[in-house]
Formats: C-alpha cells, structure tokens, sequence
C-alpha cells in the first residue's frame, strides 16, 4: 500500500474530525515514505506558523523513522541527539506530533500535526494513525475515493 492522494485525504479527514472533537484549529501534513508532501490541510483559524512546523514533523518522522515525541528528551542539553534539531537546515522538529505511518515494520509515509500542544498534536496524529490501521485490517484502501469540491 502507498500513501495516494485519496488515502491522504482520509487520514486528513481523521484527523480533522479529532482536533473538532477536542476544539483545536490544527494544520495537519501528510507525506509519503520518502518525506514528500502529498496533502496538507489548514483548519480554520490555524497559527500560519505551525503550517512548517506540521510539514516539518511530517518529515522528521519519516527522515528518522520514530515518532517526533521519541526525540524530545533525547535532544536536551547533555543527551546524546543534543542539537539534532538545528540539522538537516532546522527541519527536524523535536516536538510531539509527528508520527510515522506503518504497515508492519514498513514505513509508509508519515503525518505531522502543528496547533495545540505536543500531547493534543500527538492525540490527533494517533486519530489518522488509527484510521489507517483500520484501513490496512479491512483492505478497504481500493474503495477509498475523495473529491474536492462540490458534486
């Protein structure tokens, strides 16, 4: 299974669902197994600043294959991965809310949510990771089909 344009936009759609339900405005990033961008989505009201950041976590979560909350600790002062994040030109973000997407042990791509803290980012993200474990159980993943747009 590949990340598609049309799995993307049901992680997304997961996602957003979640951040409504807690009352969070989130920009949410969905990447394929080589970090590239395949959808992302501002919600209303999102911080623009957190459009990079998302992107980011989307990223680093692929580029490192853990979650981005894994390297939290990890990245403080006096820890052995001190300073990993003014790497890779500043794109490895070191906070809650990236998270790779997995079929196994294999890495399909990743999701990365910036808007709320690291934890309400991380409850989000874990709200797609979820969706598309219930996809990949089911194999409903040739049935999913997303249009943009009215019909």
């Amino acid at each position: 299974m590949k990340i598609t344009l049309d799995i993307a936009k049901f992680l997304l759609e997961a996602a957003e669902k979640k951040a409504k339900e807690m009352g969070l405005a989130e920009n949410i990033a969905i990447v394929d197994d080589g970090a590239n961008l395949v959808a992302f989505h501002r919600m209303d009201h999102a911080k623009i600043g957190g459009i990079d950041i998302s992107q980011n976590k989307a990223w680093t979560s692929v580029a490192l294959q853990m979650p981005t909350s894994n390297l939290a600790q990890a990245a403080q002062p006096g820890n052995p991965s001190f300073g990993i994040n003014t790497t890779n030109h500043g794109k490895i973000v070191i906070l809650g809310g990236g998270i790779p997407l997995k079929i196994g042990e294999m890495i399909i791509g990743g999701i990365g949510v910036s808007g709320g803290t690291s934890q309400q980012d991380i409850e989000v993200a874990n709200a797609a990771v979820q969706a598309l474990e219930g996809l990949i159980q089911h194999h409903e993943s040739r049935n999913i089909t997303y249009r943009i747009g009215s019909n």
